[in-house]
């Protein structure tokens, strides 16, 4: 068979499968986004699991006309000034989520900048891009998913229930929640109640609002700082413990991370308190040098590499050690 270029679609399509998983994958990126914009209120709608639609509302600073046309194209950014990946300040960065999310679905996304006069609305229909077009917004952007995976229906074979793909949302908005304090989260469906979570006094009371009363109760802080990495954040007693690892969030510059370094850090930590079946509950946020670690590891942004991981792991395990025992 004779080499071919693929067509743009096609390349948009398998672009889409690395970026956009499955609903959740969806919300996180327009969450990240709307944070990345200042939003100080972000309200998340969902419908089937996120399948039949998907709507996040902020009120940050929104687009102009002519960032609204480029966003859309793949690779265009606005969050990276210069050429150093190494130099991430923003949760998003690559310029592939929405693209992608337009590739495989039918996107609208309706924009006011404060500079412009009026909002702008524009389409993006399974990779088609329709003209730009005047709307009605007050402030910041709303963007609109339908219909996720039409594009390519092989894709719907692989997606849970719609109660868990309701779950997972859930579970990418809890963790954005924990890392900002100071905005405000809406989560709605048809699948749950509306659940708010107003702008928090502190951390401590914004992990109680998400993680329940029992950890606010039960929690104890942490934090430390050696060579430029400060670990902050608040641990379970042994006492309060599960049998998975789910109730433990970690954060890297604000960013909700899956990083085995982090858990396997956590899990010496306890070893002294907790039966290996037993897995405490903790929220624990790492603040580093941009330069100190890679985020750019995958395009789902959830893993990422540390240039010194022993410093990292140590600083944890140490700064819990302490933690338990002053509480012991």
């Amino acid at each position: 068979m004779p080499v071919r270029q693929l067509s743009e679609g096609i390349v948009n399509r398998i672009a889409a499968g690395e970026v956009v998983e499955r609903p959740a994958s969806v919300v996180k990126e327009l969450v990240e986004n709307a944070l990345d914009a200042g939003a100080t209120r972000i309200d998340v709608l969902t419908d089937g699991g996120g399948r039949r639609l998907i709507r996040i509302t902020d009120d940050g600073e929104g687009m102009t006309r002519a960032d609204l046309d480029l966003a859309v194209e793949r690779h265009a950014t606005s969050k990276l000034s210069g050429e150093d990946l190494l130099d991430i300040r923003t949760l998003g960065f690559r310029g592939e989520a929405l693209p992608s999310i337009g590739a495989v679905s039918r996107l609208t996304i309706t924009t006011r900048h404060r500079s412009e006069p009026h909002a702008w609305a524009l389409t993006v229909d399974a990779g088609e891009k329709s003209e730009i077009r005047p709307a009605a917004l007050t402030q910041g952007t709303t963007v609109e998913v339908r219909d996720l995976f039409y594009a390519t229906p092989a894709r719907l074979k692989f997606l849970k229930t719609d109660r868990s793909e309701a779950e997972a949302v859930r579970e990418v908005v809890r963790r954005l929640a924990m890392s900002r304090p100071d905005v405000a989260f809406t989560l709605a469906g048809e699948e749950r109640a509306p659940v708010t979570w107003g702008p928090a006094a502190d951390e401590l009371t914004r992990l109680g609002d998400v993680m329940g009363a029992d950890f606010r109760a039960n929690a104890i802080a942490v934090e430390a700082e050696r060579e430029g990495v400060h670990l902050a954040g608040f641990a379970g007693l042994p006492t309060l413990s599960r049998a998975n690892s789910l109730g433990q969030f970690l954060f890297v510059n604000g960013r909700p991370v899956r990083d085995k370094v982090l858990v396997g850090a956590v899990r010496a930590a306890y070893a002294d308190y907790l039966p290996r079946d037993r897995h405490p509950l903790l929220a624990l946020f790492i603040t580093l040098d941009a330069h100190e670690v890679d985020v750019n590891v995958h395009p789902a942004k959830t893993e990422v590499r540390f240039r010194d991981g022993a410093l990292v792991r140590g600083l944890i395990v140490r700064a819990l050690k302490e933690a338990l025992a002053r509480d012991a």
